[in-house]
């Protein structure tokens, strides 16, 4: 098996600059008016559709230190069928999923008009770089094969 190059080590200065981006989208969207733990949500649910376990953990530990219910967490790829979610909360996440998952059909109008129906301007712009820069730190991650262990003291 080949070793993998961490391309945040080859090309530092392209991980800082991929941080800076997630530190301005980060600060879009809470002066957009979006829960920061909206934020962590948007995070999980890119790193979910994913598979980055390294992202996962991370932004799981961020939204908990931060207060967020462990419930909403466990029921966040079923986030549809629950009663945990504001309609805020449905349409950033819908709006996640469609820019996530841009290969099936790029963002719907469908998905667009459901987010614009409860987001405003500003907050339909912070989403869609919170997606985008969770989706490039995936792509950095996995890419890299950041190692998430879960050997004993993980936790």
């Amino acid at each position: 098996m080949t070793h993998r190059v961490s391309i945040d080590k080859q090309h530092p200065a392209a991980y800082k600059a991929l941080i800076t981006l997630s530190i301005e989208a980060e600060n879009a969207a809470v002066a957009a008016g979006l829960d920061p733990l909206l934020v962590e949500l948007v995070r999980i649910r890119a790193s979910q559709l994913n598979g980055c376990s390294f992202c996962l953990r991370m932004h799981t530990r961020d939204a908990l230190a931060k207060g967020e219910n462990p419930d909403r967490i466990a029921v966040l790829p079923a986030w549809a069928e629950t009663g945990y979610f504001s309609d805020t909360d449905r349409a950033a996440l819908r709006l996640t999923e469609a820019i996530t998952r841009v290969s099936d059909g790029h963002v719907s109008d469908d998905d667009y008009d459901a987010a614009a129906a409860v987001l405003t301007a500003d907050q339909i712009s912070a989403v869609a770089w919170l997606a985008t820069v969770m989706n490039a730190f995936n792509r950095v991650a996995i890419t890299s094969r950041y190692r998430v262990d879960g050997g004993p003291g993980s936790r």
